[in-house]
């Protein structure tokens, strides 16, 4: 496949994850002050096994984090490349100190890494998209206690 061919996809997928990101959620148009903030959805785009690597898979998968909400401490059984849609958001990594993501903004967990992710206080919530390589047969991700 040409190389510009690859890239007008790349683009395509982008300028369409960046529509989802910024699509206001299904619903009542505002909801009360005092009602408590809806959890993350995470969303699973693809899944295929890595070819000519037995045992592994490759999952393609967004993470919206509604205002003031955070998916918790977890580990996944691989490593994890991510590109923020929607900032800021803040990845948190045992051990390390906190990181600021904006929009545009990479990361990556590799394999075992303790880590969170959360949406900026006084933000309006943002969105992320994940790749990760991972054990096949393994759940995608494992919670840890804090």
């Amino acid at each position: 496949m040409p190389t510009v061919f690859k890239l007008g996809i790349v683009a395509i997928l982008s300028l369409s994850l960046n529509a989802f990101a910024d699509a206001p959620a299904s619903g009542p148009a505002s909801a009360p002050a005092s009602a408590p903030a809806s959890a993350p959805v995470r969303t699973i785009l693809e899944r295929h096994d890595q070819t000519g690597v037995a045992g592994k898979e490759i999952i393609l998968g967004t993470a919206l984090l509604p205002a003031g909400t955070l998916i918790d401490f977890h580990t996944h059984p691989g490593d994890e490349v991510g590109y923020v849609l929607k900032g800021p958001l803040v990845l948190k990594k045992k051990g390390e100190p906190d990181r600021i993501l904006k929009t545009g903004d990479t990361f990556f967990n590799a394999r075992g890494v303790v880590h969170s992710l959360a949406t900026e206080p006084g933000s309006d919530g943002g969105t992320a998209v994940s790749t990760w390589i991972v054990d096949k047969g393994q759940p995608l991700s494992t919670p840890v206690p804090h």
